[in-house]
């Protein structure tokens, strides 16, 4: 949910019509946050929809000056899920700033140590097809990805890398919400599912993950 326009209760609407989860965008940059991101945000916990705040990163300021200003921003909830990095080339950006690849894995890697900081919760990686083939691809993170792939299953698009959340269409419908929303979809069963919630971070990593004190059950 990125500055929708929304009815009375949105949120009540979204979750009696089976969504499960939301991502909510928060913050862009070092200096700019989603106008309707509070209001979203607490509209999403009062309807008890598990949540997650997203920070868009651009290449024309620091790593640092973007963390803190998400820090800044964004309210370190334990009941929120993990926050999420949008990944992505600002194509449409006054930012014209030209990093190679190795400059770009710095700040994403720095900013995702300081989200993880932040919450005390191992970020989601959010990115498409373009950025990963540029950056992301052959690169190891432990983080969770959420890629968007709107043509094929990501395994056709991805290089088979692994993913627990699949963004599949930007032109869904979800009630409570007017116009177009982007769809999303979790990779497991319902107990799958659970442990999510529960740890933050996708079963299959749990036993990698759980000895370095990450992806510790929060019940």
């Amino acid at each position: 949910v990125a500055g929708m326009a929304l009815d009375p209760d949105p949120f009540d609407a979204v979750r009696r019509g089976g969504t499960r989860f939301v991502f909510i965008k928060a913050t862009e940059g070092k200096d700019h946050i989603d106008p309707n991101f509070r209001a979203n945000w607490q509209g999403a916990r009062d309807a008890g929809l598990p949540r997650a705040a997203y920070h868009f990163m651009t290449w024309c300021s620091t790593a640092a000056q973007q963390a803190a200003w998400f820090e800044a921003m964004v309210p370190n909830d334990p009941d929120a899920l993990p926050p999420v990095l949008d990944l992505e080339w600002n194509n449409h950006s006054s930012c014209k700033n030209k990093f190679g690849r190795a400059d770009i894995l710095e700040k994403v890697r720095v900013m995702l140590a300081e989200m993880e900081r932040h919450t005390g919760k191992l970020p989601i990686i959010y990115t498409d097809m373009t950025f990963h083939r540029d950056i992301l691809e052959g690169e190891y993170f432990p983080n969770t990805f959420w890629l968007r792939s709107v043509a094929a299953e990501p395994r056709e698009r991805y290089s088979n890398r692994a993913f627990t959340f699949w963004q599949f269409t930007q032109t869904g419908r979800v009630s409570g919400i007017r116009g177009d929303v982007d769809r999303n979809v979790f990779y497991g069963s319902e107990g799958e599912w659970v442990n999510f919630l529960l740890t933050g971070c996708d079963p299959r990593a749990l036993p990698a993950l759980q000895p370095q004190g990450r992806c510790l059950s929060a019940k």
